[in-house]
């Protein structure tokens, strides 16, 4: 039964994913780390689709086998917060929302510049 539970959540985070591709504003990246998580547990075929995968699965398998994230990742992500940040400084009056944010975007960004950069073989086979 748990088996066919991670199944289905795979496929949903799957779904998710991909819609999240052509949809601004619904995240890719952290519905296929699910997705990729709960097929390990289920479906060892349909995790190593999604690892072979050849837009998303260098970045599975740097993720899941070093913990690394790329470079250019890296800082798209932070700037992307930091525009995020931004708009809603414009957006809302409440100066502590603003801080709080300001404050888990912060956190954020120190955990992705942390994390190591895949190999330079891991990284030439995603260009």
């Amino acid at each position: 039964m748990l088996r066919w539970l991670l199944r289905a959540l795979a496929g949903l985070c799957i779904g998710l994913g991909a819609i999240g591709i052509v949809l601004p504003g619904l995240p890719t990246t952290p519905f296929l780390l699910v997705a990729a998580w709960a097929a390990g547990k289920s479906s060892p075929a349909l995790r190593r689709r999604l690892r072979a995968h050849p837009h998303f699965g260098p970045a599975l398998v740097a993720w899941q086998d070093h913990g690394a994230i790329p470079r250019r990742a890296k800082w798209l992500a932070v700037t992307l917060m930091a525009a995020s940040w931004i708009l809603l400084w414009f957006s809302i009056e409440h100066r502590g929302v603003i801080g709080l944010v300001g404050a888990m975007l912060a956190a954020m960004a120190v955990f992705l510049f942390t994390r190591p950069e895949p190999a330079p073989a891991e990284s030439e086979s995603r260009n």
